[in-house]
């Protein structure tokens, strides 16, 4: 397995141009959404757990009445942002339509 390195601040912000949505702050990847009720916002959450599991990598996630968020960064390397990050962040991106995440 490759070394994971933390990403630069110009590097953050060039892959954070790819995820509308996304922020980087206080040395996280976030994001936000919102759901018509909190089912689907449930459902969406073991969605992500899944992939998490998948990918060994693992955000902390918030579950609310309406809503979902993320913040993920690699603790492994003392809590930065790495390309895992935006990888995680790539797929929750590709599977919120279907929860009707907006």
């Amino acid at each position: 397995m490759a070394k994971v390195e933390p990403l630069g601040d110009e590097e953050i912000e060039g892959r954070l141009a790819e995820l509308p949505g996304w922020s980087a702050s206080d040395g996280m990847l976030r994001r936000s959404y919102r759901f018509t009720g909190h089912l689907p916002a449930a459902v969406m959450v073991v969605h992500i757990a899944r992939i998490q599991d998948e990918l060994d990598h693992h955000a902390d996630l918030t579950l609310g009445y309406h809503d979902v968020t993320v913040a993920v960064n690699t603790h492994s390397i003392g809590g930065r942002i790495t390309a895992l990050d935006f990888g995680l962040a790539r797929r929750i991106e590709a599977i919120a339509p279907g929860h009707g995440a907006r």
